[in-house]
């Protein structure tokens, strides 16, 4: 009996076999065929999955923010968590993630890097699928600020703020070794303290 394909787990492996290769060969000099060779497959089969290296970068865009995003919707309304504690969360989750697929983030920077040397921009890219992120927390921020949990802040900035913590974050983890994790969760943790309401103090007077 034919052994059953498990074509998540091989379009996986043709993703990160075509990172290495990007990062060894360059971008512009990789191909189809040369992955193929190296992932033990029939330039034929990787066709089934891949019609170009472009969209083998798409896919590897959407993999690593993909795991990043799905759960956090379902967690955001789904918990008795303040709001603050929800965003912090999350934060800290990306934070972890990155961290542990530290290797791909680093090899996906590199392309973007060779990328950018050869005048295509996938930021793009990078915006759509972060979009869902932003949205989140606006909405976060905006039910905070409505049920008191939040002082009222300009949701806009704070929400750009954040993603640029997180995308600092990122670029810093996939090149410096002396990356900080836990104390860039303290920054974030008390970037978001500063949006908790003062106690009530007039008893006092």
């Amino acid at each position: 009996m034919p052994k059953k394909i498990d074509h998540e787990e091989r379009k996986e492996k043709i993703l990160q076999t075509a990172l290495k290769v990007f990062a060894r060969e360059g971008y512009r000099d990789s191909n189809l065929s040369l992955i193929a060779t190296e992932c033990g497959i029939s330039r034929p089969t990787i066709y089934q999955y891949f019609k170009d290296k472009e969209q083998i970068y798409y896919y590897a865009v959407k993999l690593v923010t993909g795991r990043m995003f799905t759960k956090y919707a379902d967690y955001a309304w789904n918990t008795p968590d303040d709001i603050l504690k929800r965003i912090t969360n999350i934060c800290d989750d990306i934070i972890d993630i990155s961290s542990q697929h530290r290797g791909e983030l680093t090899a996906l920077m590199d392309v973007m890097l060779q990328l950018k040397k050869e005048g295509l921009d996938f930021s793009d890219i990078i915006l759509r699928r972060t979009a869902k992120l932003h949205i989140l927390f606006k909405r976060l921020l905006r039910l905070g600020i409505s049920n008191g949990d939040l002082v009222d802040c300009n949701i806009g900035k704070v929400t750009q703020h954040l993603v640029i913590l997180l995308e600092s974050f990122c670029f810093q983890l996939a090149f410096l070794d002396s990356f900080d994790k836990e104390g860039s969760k303290e920054l974030v943790a008390n970037y978001l303290e500063l949006l908790r309401p003062l106690p009530d103090m007039s008893f006092l007077r």
